[in-house]
């Protein structure tokens, strides 16, 4: 299964990339939703994307939560400013916290 936004490094290294927007989640969810997540940790790379809004960032603690359901702990790496803003802004940082690299 392939996305053009979804970059599939390895089987634990994903990126990201492009708008994460009201515009492109529902087919980002689509994939995010159906892939298998083949190990127990992964990082996700979101050093490629290009601006997020609210939707994004919903879509990305879903991603989480989905992965978690398959035990899968993702580490979100280079994560753009915008996002870290607007999960303060939304009081959603906690939901992020544990899963950024620092």
């Amino acid at each position: 299964m392939q996305h053009p936004q979804w970059q599939v490094s390895s089987t634990q290294q994903v990126s990201l990339c492009g708008d994460l927007d009201r515009e492109s989640v529902p087919n980002l969810w689509q994939f995010a939703k159906a892939w298998d997540y083949p190990a127990n940790s992964l990082k996700l790379d979101l050093s490629q994307v290009e601006r997020v809004d609210s939707a994004g960032m919903v879509m990305l603690i879903h991603v989480l939560e989905h992965a978690k359901k398959q035990n899968c702990h993702i580490m979100l790496s280079f994560v753009p400013e915008q996002l870290r803003t607007l999960c303060r802004l939304s009081n959603a940082e906690a939901m992020l916290l544990d899963h950024i690299e620092s």
